[in-house]
């Protein structure tokens, strides 16, 4: 099984930008299509992209459409999110994880590695 590893969180301004990224190791990174997922306060965890093995395919909940690019280096074993124009309701814990499957890659239930978090916080 992959392990997985966020970093690259903190506090920024709205409007600023962050990269997060999660280094992954064990099993082999380019087997696992990834998603990054977050967590507010008091809220249910929820999808904000996916990228599949390739790199070739990826997709964005709505609300993060045009301002931030998953993207990945199997090479380098990382997982990436740009994230540009950041906005306070962008305020969460990030997670990236990790699945063999192709369907539901939305869901959480979908993916059965997980990292452990890095914290975004967003200034209005």
């Amino acid at each position: 099984q992959v392990q997985l590893v966020e970093s690259g969180g903190g506090l920024v301004q709205t409007g600023g930008s962050l990269r997060l990224s999660c280094a992954a190791s064990g099993r082999t990174f380019s087997g696992y299509s990834m998603g990054w997922f977050r967590q507010a306060p008091e809220k249910a965890r929820e999808f904000v992209a996916f990228i599949d093995r390739s790199g070739g395919g990826t997709y964005y909940t709505d609300s993060v459409k045009g301002r931030f690019t998953i993207s990945r280096d199997n090479a380098k074993n990382t997982l990436y999110l740009q994230m540009n124009s950041l906005k306070p309701e962008d305020t969460a814990v990030y997670y990236c994880a990790a699945t063999e499957r192709v369907l539901n890659i939305h869901r959480s239930e979908t993916y059965n590695t997980w990292g452990q978090g890095t914290q975004v916080t967003v200034s209005s």
